[in-house]
């Protein structure tokens, strides 16, 4: 039997996915429209496992939630090869198997994918839940995505009732949510958290900070860094974090220590992401590379006095100009970057590491 919507409003869920848009909204235009589910359990972001871990250990629940969307068809989305992907087709569950690209489980690529097309983000579209047509000019159906944590929490609503729901995290931001906490920590993992808490407490979760943290990444590829000693001072809330430039995200938390180099790992990071475009436009294509050419510079020493100020303007050429937000989120990703480690960048470009207390190989 599918969910009462106003069951659904009156929690306050919101997706899980870093999008943070009304689940009831969603769910409800989808029933409209007699759109279909995909359940995306992807992990696509840098150093995510929370779908991972709702798939191994909350997988009847999620299988509850997705009937009680009430939509006709329901499809798991998982990449290929991976422990998720096995789980989802030893259950007998219909399983969508996405390419380990970064960009393949954009919701977008997913419904592309789904189509028979290539998983790549559709532009020049209407809402998915309206049908649309894929790059390649297929005919979409009508579909809702919805991240696997977020179809947990529509049964744990059905389940536990709203007040249950709303009595984790704040009035804003209601209902517990899963982190994984990775790098210099204790214990890395994932976690059941909540917003509105101490940031460093959430730290706490994965057994606390390891000695010497330089700084946090909120986010993957798509978030932000933030140096250590803002930690204590914020909370875990949309609020609190835009002070900083971050968002909740897609639920990953990253902490690095000063025995890495920052600098160095920035520039492993985006040389990743200049790898992972789609190929279907240019900020994604040539901006992405070019900007990934510049850290690099940076990272090396050997960058012009103004291969800073010229890299902050070449961000702005990526923003709200790509096929997806890919581009939008690499450009506050480096711009942080850019911020925090101002200092390490100085020292590259005198020549020195002070992550490895070395001379930096020009």
């Amino acid at each position: 039997m599918a969910m009462n919507l106003r069951t659904l409003e009156a929690a306050g869920l919101t997706g899980r996915s870093g999008s943070a848009f009304s689940t009831a909204r969603k769910v409800g235009a989808a029933r409209q429209n007699g759109a279909e589910l995909i359940v995306n359990a992807c992990d696509g972001e840098i150093s995510a496992l929370k779908d991972a871990h709702v798939i191994r250990h909350r997988l009847a629940w999620v299988r509850h939630g997705a009937a009680l969307t009430g939509l006709r068809h329901v499809t798991y989305a998982a990449h290929t090869g991976t422990e998720t992907e096995e789980r989802l087709r030893a259950a007998g569950l219909s399983v969508l198997p996405v390419p380990a690209r970064y960009v393949a489980s954009e919701a977008s690529a997913l419904v592309s994918l789904h189509h028979g097309a290539h998983a790549r983000p559709m532009t020049k579209r209407r809402r998915l839940i309206e049908g649309g047509r894929t790059p390649d000019g297929k005919r979409t159906r009508p579909v809702l995505v919805l991240n696997a944590e977020t179809v947990l929490r529509i049964a744990q609503i059905e389940v536990f009732g709203p007040a249950w729901f709303r009595s984790f995290g704040t009035q804003v931001e209601p209902g517990p949510r899963l982190i994984t906490i990775t790098g210099a920590v204790k214990a890395p993992g994932v976690y059941e958290t909540e917003s509105g808490l101490p940031l460093s407490r959430v730290v706490s979760l994965a057994g606390g900070p390891l000695p010497g943290v330089l700084a946090m990444n909120i986010g993957g590829l798509s978030g932000t860094w933030i140096d250590a000693s803002r930690i204590d001072s914020l909370n875990y809330s949309s609020a609190s974090l835009a002070t900083v430039g971050a968002t909740l995200g897609p639920g990953v938390m990253h902490l690095l220590d000063r025995s890495r180099c920052p600098v160095d790992t920035v520039k492993d990071m985006l040389d990743y992401a200049a790898g992972e475009s789609a190929g279907q436009c240019g900020p994604c294509m040539f901006g992405l590379p070019a900007v990934a050419r510049d850290f690099a510079e940076l990272a090396a020493g050997t960058g012009r006095p103004s291969a800073a100020t010229a890299l902050r303007q070449r961000l702005g050429f990526l923003v709200g100009r790509g096929a997806c937000h890919f581009p939008d989120g690499i450009a506050v990703f480096t711009h942080s970057a850019l911020e925090v480690f101002t200092d390490h960048l100085s020292a590259h470009a005198a020549g020195y590491c002070p992550g490895h207390e070395s001379r930096v190989r020009r």
